[in-house]
């Protein structure tokens, strides 16, 4: 009688021990990241679709529909197309607008994908979180890029053939080059642009799929003071060649992805 006691007493605590493990609680709970969404780049060229992964970078992830749900990259310029290395963008046109977000922002990612052909970027300067509202489209390999604190948020799952086609006759930007100078697309919009770069392909929309087209573009809301990072007037930007260049001290808003070795 008691040898069978103690077995009903063990086979009780058994199914005591199993039922609490199944049940975890709160603090053992997983939060869900974010889900992929798709936001498609209506262009002067044709439609882009980008497939946008936030486990991949999950504040250029975020940052990037905050902007495209705000309307901040419609009707804006493919400013700076390399052919073979990439394609930049993300000065708005209307420079009130663009002020309202130069400055704003966002704490840097962990490089989690690799700079391949078709993935996307935000552009960034040389110094820790200086990613704000540009980004890049990979046209190759640029793995290089990686090291230097690029983190893809996106890849272009259809019309990689109208990325290959924007104009890239322009080259690279000012002073480097002969293509657009960042600075004065800041202070001077689309009507320095369409002036004296009339061939630039520009997003005419950029839309969530699911999503209703913004209909206004508001001001960012400001980050806590926790979340700022340095001012950015001392920063310099990562320069288009191997080295960097002394006279290339730049604006705020001169971000660009370092050339491809």
């Amino acid at each position: 009688m008691l040898r069978f006691c103690l077995l009903a007493l063990s086979l009780m605590l058994l199914c005591c021990v199993g039922c609490s493990g199944e049940v975890p609680t709160a603090a053992e709970k997983e939060v869900p990241s974010a889900e992929v969404y798709d936001v498609v780049l209506d262009t002067t060229k044709g439609k882009i679709k980008l497939e946008v992964h936030p486990d991949w970078s999950p504040k250029g992830a975020e940052r990037f529909k905050e902007l495209v749900k705000n309307g901040f990259y419609n009707d804006t310029a493919f400013f700076r197309v390399i052919d073979g290395f990439m394609a930049q963008i993300g000065i708005n046109g209307d420079p009130e607008l663009h002020a309202k977000w130069r400055d704003n922002n966002i704490m840097d990612d962990p490089v989690k994908q690799s700079n391949k052909r078709g993935y996307v970027s935000f552009a960034k300067t040389g110094m820790p979180h200086s990613r704000s509202t540009q980004f890049f489209i990979n046209f190759g390999d640029n793995s290089n890029l990686d090291q230097m604190g690029f983190s893809p948020f996106a890849r272009v799952v259809e019309g990689m053939d109208v990325v290959d086609s924007l104009y890239n006759g322009y080259g690279e930007g000012a002073p480097g080059g002969l293509g657009p100078e960042q600075g004065r697309i800041v202070e001077e919009g689309n009507a320095y642009l369409k002036k004296d770069f009339p061939k630039l392909d520009y997003i005419k929309t950029a839309t969530i799929v699911g999503e209703e087209p913004a209909e206004k573009k508001e001001k960012p809301e400001a980050k806590p003071d926790s979340e700022k990072p340095a001012e950015k007037e001392e920063e310099k930007a990562e320069t288009p060649t191997s080295e960097k260049k002394e006279d290339a001290a730049a604006k705020p808003e001169t971000e660009k992805p370092a050339t491809k070795e």
